[in-house]
């Protein structure tokens, strides 16, 4: 009971001005929150993608047949999985990503946010990326059978091919992207080191005589003068170079829509475990990255932490990293694999090994024991 009873008909007390203010200001807040979640993001997320078994089977035109298929050459049954890793990129610069997706792939150890430049460059098109992922795979096919062949010390040929010509350098109308370098002055340019040896003989006072073989099949023996290359110091003709081989049979890769080099090294291994008795991995699942050239050095991939993930989800218990990517692999494991380091063929053959004959895998190079310099 109170001293003093309200009057009867007496209005309840009104909120105050600060309060209504700060309702005002929590309701326009919370629907600025909603509109802005729903607003595209100047970003990109890259997240784990499908992953594909190089020792299995593939969708290619509506129907399986083997990713990697080989004729020619015998070849032997394979167990467990050899797979390769894919990085789904969500958003492009058409279709951008919602700041909420942002917001929640912030808290996903298995995602990255990157600035949409970062992945689609201002001056390149989705398309013209397409493209050039198209292209890479393309040669990263090539350069894994080279290295597998390498490793099994099977023979192929090697040819230099001009890939595309600096327009102020001396090969500017003389050669164009396609022709094979066949010798300099006589001498065989089969692989880069052999078509600098010879400019290097020739010097830049003199023409070099540059035998060329045109997409038609026809020779044709051109005069270029050499100048001192800007990168390296030593005569240059204004190329640059590509590999075109020749194998002693047909190995052939079908995967549709993927593009980018870093399936490489999973490729050679692949292929070396179809063209040699018993199992390489010892019938376990084994995955991995990393690019590869025909010398059978591995290289840094782009997603090795979605890639880490993805392995993870698709049962892979072991992960063969790039050494060059150790510095984002550490402490950034996801649980229920294990990964080691690699930087060649033989280092991810010497792991394969150890591990199908159930060897003792903590010896083996790790990322943290590279970085420790051990």
């Amino acid at each position: 009971m109170s001293l003093f009873e309200p009057a009867e008909g007496d209005p309840r007390p009104r909120p105050s001005r600060r309060a209504r203010t700060g309702w005002t200001v929590l309701i326009v807040g919370l629907v600025l929150g909603l509109v802005m979640s729903f607003l595209p993001a100047p970003y990109v997320i890259e997240q784990p993608g499908p992953v594909f078994d190089t020792l299995g089977t593939q969708q290619h035109d509506g129907e399986d047949v083997p990713l990697i298929s080989i004729e020619g050459a015998e070849t032997y049954p394979t167990a467990g999985t050899l797979d390769m890793l894919t990085v789904s990129v969500r958003g492009t610069r058409e279709q951008r990503p919602s700041w909420a997706e942002i917001l929640t792939s912030w808290f996903d150890s298995s995602r990255a946010v990157l600035p949409i430049d970062a992945v689609y460059p201002p001056t390149v098109t989705t398309e013209q990326r397409n493209q050039e992922n198209a292209a890479l795979m393309v040669d990263s096919q090539q350069e894994a059978i080279a290295a597998a062949l390498g490793h099994l010390d099977i023979a192929y040929q090697t040819q230099v091919d001009v890939a595309a010509v600096d327009p102020d350098g001396p090969s500017a109308g003389v050669l164009t992207a396609g022709d094979v370098i066949v010798s300099v002055n006589g001498v065989s340019a089969d692989d880069l080191e052999g078509l600098r040896a010879a400019l290097a003989a020739n010097g830049t006072d003199a023409a070099a005589s540059v035998l060329v073989r045109h997409d038609d099949g026809t020779e044709e023996t051109l005069s270029i003068v050499p100048v001192v290359s800007e990168q390296t110091g030593a005569p240059a003709i204004g190329i640059s170079v590509g590999y075109d081989y020749t194998f002693p049979f047909d190995v052939e890769i079908k995967l549709d829509d993927v593009g980018g080099p870093s399936a490489g090294m999973m490729f050679a291994l692949g292929i070396i475990d179809r063209l040699t008795p018993g199992e390489l991995n010892g019938g376990q699942n084994v995955a991995g990255t990393g690019t590869i050239d025909a010398q059978g050095n591995v290289g840094r991939i782009g997603g090795i932490r979605q890639k880490m993930f993805g392995a993870r989800d698709a049962g892979a218990t072991w992960f063969l990293a790039p050494a060059g990517n150790c510095d984002e692999v550490v402490g950034h494991v996801p649980d229920g694999i294990q990964v080691f380091a690699v930087s060649t063929l033989d280092d991810s053959i010497a792991v394969l090994d150890t591990i199908s004959s159930g060897g003792d895998t903590q010896a083996l190079p790790t990322c943290d024991s590279v970085l420790a310099g051990s």
